[in-house]
């Protein structure tokens, strides 16, 4: 077995790239991911080390100094991070001469060509769900026959083997959380919705929904749920909260945890048993009488993607759903107690001034506890990219989908409505929706009863407002 480093590289200072982020970016709050693809990487191969750079505040010479520990580094990257991340292994092929190296993630995905042709250091990139692609390369088969890889051959020569069929039977996987108590400090992961410290695992791949903009069914995972067993993410939730005491909070960050009911009520009924406290993914289509199935069992939080208050907007992106359907569902949780945090897409097909503030009444009126507003990002490989360069609303020039320090841009623009008013409407999105006499009172009232509370959202708000100032001098 090849000695493996599954790596997460250095990049802009505070990006979140990881595979679980849905948009690789610089966050308004400092927040991460974990790294749950590349640690299933790392799952599936004995004695492979998972470094996850930006958590742990791993510098490149930090990596580059065990480069020759290793004889295969296997890189996630993304579109935003891609050209940072090839100079990250062409650095660590030069430390390592004999060191293989390439790329798993959407990016190379769904552009393996142009992904080797960026470099030659590369030698492969693997596509699809690459779990047992890697695994594979790491036992020394013949690259000729693994299933799911492009590859550069000794004379330089590029090749594309098959694809690899998506993984049936999910219990096939080995558990990600051993993976994270071997090698990262839980701590280090925050996000500003979830308690700390969290977890964050996968209970199935894929979504059944069409979303123009999302990236990983269209990339990674396909449009058909294939789920663990009920008893098998059992099984680690236990084995996890053995080995992590200190967690205060489960996330199960499937595409749509909800889409398949009976199996989410099946296991919140088992979460129930084990008293621990989780959140979710959900689509604003939950039937009431599982949502308190899930509220009576552990539920705490919900993250719903509601991306905006124009119908017709929704019918554009494919989003299958419908804002009164919407409505009804939050004032459900709202009755049952249920926490929501919800996002927001600025700058979809037939977004206009009219539409950014209908969504932002919408949300107003909705009322989730907490948002997050982001700009719309074609990411390659999506239905949503494939518009764009049709009608001609991707410049090059913001093909990255960042700048130049990892803030999310405003790639899209339209006719009627520029990149620069997408921009700066997310800042208004914000200060609309929580500059309201009602939320202020209620963030106040929280911060009052716990002090950890408080703490944590004056660091928020500094980190909050700090962004917000670098944001503005982007546009002058």
């Amino acid at each position: 077995m090849m000695r493996t480093l599954c790596l997460q590289a250095p990049s802009f200072d505070g990006f979140d790239g990881g595979a679980g982020s849905r948009y690789q970016a610089r966050r308004e709050i400092r927040s991460y991911w974990f790294p749950t693809w590349l640690a299933q990487v790392a799952a599936v191969i004995p004695g492979s080390k998972l470094i996850d750079a930006a958590p742990h505040h791993i510098t490149l010479a930090d990596v580059l100094s065990k480069a020759r520990d290793y004889d295969l580094a296997v890189l996630h990257t993304s579109t935003p991070s891609f050209s940072s991340d090839v100079s990250v292994l062409e650095a660590l092929k030069g430390a390592n001469p004999k060191l293989k190296a390439g790329f798993v993630g959407a990016k190379v995905a769904v552009e393996p060509e142009a992904s080797l042709a960026r470099s030659g250091a590369i030698d492969f990139v693997a596509g699809n769900e690459f779990d047992f692609t890697i695994k594979e390369i790491a036992e020394g088969r013949n690259w000729s026959g693994i299933t799911g890889l492009s590859y550069r051959d000794a004379a330089g020569l590029i090749h594309h083997n098959p694809l690899r069929p998506l993984l049936q039977n999910m219990d096939d996987l080995p558990f990600v959380t051993p993976v994270y108590k071997r090698d990262l400090a839980i701590e280090n992961y925050f996000i500003g919705y979830l308690k700390h410290p969290y977890l964050s695992l996968y209970t199935g791949r894929g979504c059944k929904s069409r979303c123009t903009f999302c990236l990983w069914p269209q990339t990674v995972g396909g449009h058909r749920y294939r789920t663990r067993s009920v008893g098998h993410v059992i099984d680690e939730i236990r084995w996890a909260k053995a080995a992590f005491p200190q967690v205060k909070e489960f996330f199960f960050d499937d595409d749509t945890f909800t889409d398949d009911r009976p199996r989410t009520e099946a296991i919140a009924r088992e979460l129930g048993k084990l008293g621990v406290t989780w959140s979710c993914n959900a689509k604003a289509n939950v039937p009431r009488d599982t949502l308190k199935v899930m509220r009576d069992n552990g539920l705490r939080l919900l993250l719903v993607g509601y991306e905006s208050g124009n119908q017709q907007i929704l019918h554009n992106i494919r989003k299958g759903m419908r804002v009164d359907v919407a409505r009804r569902f939050t004032k459900d949780c709202h009755e049952l107690g249920i926490t929501i945090h919800g996002t927001f897409i600025l700058g979809l097909p037939g977004e206009s001034r009219e539409t950014i503030e209908e969504t932002i009444r919408f949300a107003a009126e909705i009322n989730p506890h907490t948002i997050q507003v982001s700009l719309a990002a074609p990411y390659p490989g999506t239905e949503l990219y494939r518009e764009a360069l049709e009608h001609g609303w991707l410049d090059e020039a913001h093909a990255e989908l960042v700048d130049s320090s990892g803030v999310q841009i405003a790639p899209l623009h339209y006719p009627h409505l520029t990149h620069a008013e997408i921009f700066q409407s997310v800042e208004d999105f914000y200060r609309r929706f929580y500059f309201r006499a009602p939320k202020i009172a209620s963030i106040v009232a929280e911060m009052v009863r716990s002090p950890e509370v408080m703490m944590r959202r004056l660091r928020e708000g500094i980190e909050f407002f700090s962004f917000l100032r670098e944001r503005r001098a982007l546009v002058r």
